[in-house]
């Protein structure tokens, strides 16, 4: 963690992008329950809940409990950041905020004069997530973004301690709702900031901290989009973990492959979650359900793809799909269903195919034209629904050298990609691997 010890600082005039930045505070999807006579008005004490999931140790099975909500932002406070600090800075560029997903980390505990080492956190940050597959092999459809969120002080609440209390932008603090690890921040603060970047289908709060640690909130809903934010100390090197692994629940769909150890037996209908099931192996796969299409393959984190019970929070009546996936345990990879589900994930909000180059207007037979899709995509160009043999897998060609002819009449070249990964066996998911770009040729 890196520290500043300087006095108040003057906050900068935000970038301004392509969202506006009028915010409502973060709506909260469960309430607390209160008890009350039929036709009674609840007690206005009733506290606000939110559900969140958090890390205890590196490497363990991460747990579930539930924190206050967040206040509502007061319109002065909305106001203030509006009209505040902000700046959005582009870690990664792969295309327009239409074709790809957009990940939005905002830091907190940074000061003014730390922003560029939040920045390099974030770099860094990046790095080790899109390590993981199949981040690592799709790393193309993704944009970073990075919104500055500046403290007054350096550092998180509760680090290294529980009465340590520092002055940040998103509230950050250690010990929430005294558990030491559970990294709770201010959702509503992280909505006004996250709406500042170009798009946000994912946000990740990076706490100036070096103390393991992070939480998942994956029921808050955003009127920017996101489905979830995850937090995790900015310094750690297994945090990255944290976020990988919220990111299977709100990119992935998947559910959590964990119980907690107690006897406990799940007696309610079939999971929605594509990883967990109450069928066995052999019912999977006589009635085609589930992940029946993986069963008995070898899953990269370890061993064969069949039913363990186990999951979902409950010690017996479902079953997941390996012993030991990262949806059980960090610093473990995605078994294959995992990798399908999150697959999926990627290409709800990005394409198979992009290019910088706009199909709206007409170009001339020298513009170069060139196109993104990711390695595992195969890439065919096209002259007036011919294909060019000899272009096949470029990312860039010109017209005039792809075939079109000078002959004084106009024409089309459509560019096609198809994704082939091995990875992906659902057929319905095999119709968002391809995709074709058409630009129309000027005489």
């Amino acid at each position: 963690m890196r520290r500043n010890t300087s006095g108040p600082h003057r906050r900068r005039t935000s970038i301004r992008t392509a969202v506006s930045v009028g915010i409502a505070a973060v709506a909260v999807a469960t309430t607390a329950a209160a008890s009350t006579a039929e036709g009674a008005t609840p007690a206005p004490s009733a506290q606000r809940t939110q559900h969140v999931e958090y890390f205890n140790v590196a490497g363990g099975h991460p747990r579930q409990t539930t924190v206050p909500a967040s206040k509502p932002l007061a319109p002065s406070e909305k106001a203030a950041i509006a009209a505040g600090d902000g700046d959005v800075t582009s870690i990664v560029q792969n295309g327009t905020v239409d074709s790809k997903l957009d990940i939005v980390f905002i830091g907190d505990g940074y000061t003014a004069a730390q922003q560029e080492d939040f920045h390099a956190d974030v770099r860094a940050k990046w790095a080790k997530i899109s390590a993981v597959e199949p981040y690592a092999t799709y790393r193309g459809l993704f944009n970073i973004w990075a919104v500055d969120a500046v403290s007054n002080e350096s550092g998180v609440s509760g680090d290294p301690t529980k009465d340590v209390v520092r002055d940040t932008a998103l509230d950050s603090a250690f010990f929430c709702e005294d558990t030491e690890r559970l990294l709770c921040v201010d959702t509503g603060k992280v909505e006004s900031y996250a709406s500042k970047a170009p798009a946000a289908d994912l946000v990740v709060v990076l706490s100036n901290s070096t103390k393991y640690g992070g939480a998942g909130y994956n029921d808050v809903s955003s009127q920017v989009g996101y489905d979830g934010i995850a937090t995790a100390s900015s310094d750690n090197d297994q945090s990255d973990q944290i976020a990988v692994h919220e990111t299977g629940h709100s990119l992935g769909k998947l559910a959590d492959e964990y119980d907690y150890g107690q006897s406990g037996t799940y007696s309610g209908p079939e999971p929605a979650e594509a990883n967990l099931s109450k069928l066995s192996a052999d019912q999977m796969t006589a009635q085609q359900q589930k992940w029946y299409r993986w069963i008995g393959q070898q899953s990269p984190d370890g061993g064969a793809v069949g039913a363990f019970e186990g999951g979902g929070y409950y010690q017996y009546g479902l079953n997941r799909p390996t012993e030991n996936s990262i949806m059980r345990t960090l610093g473990q990879e995605f078994n294959l269903p995992g990798r399908e589900g999150m697959i999926a994930g990627f290409y709800r909000y990005a394409s198979v195919l992009s290019s910088p180059v706009s199909t709206h207007h007409a170009i001339s037979r020298g513009t170069r034209i060139r196109v993104t899709a990711p390695a595992s995509a195969q890439l065919t160009w096209y002259v007036d629904g011919r294909e060019q043999r000899a272009a096949r897998g470029r990312s860039t060609v010109v017209p005039r050298t792809l075939g079109v002819p000078a002959d004084g009449r106009a024409h089309t070249v459509t560019a096609r990609a198809s994704d082939r990964t091995k990875a992906v066996r659902d057929p319905a998911l095999r119709k968002l691997l391809s995709r074709s770009l058409s630009w129309h040729i000027a005489p």
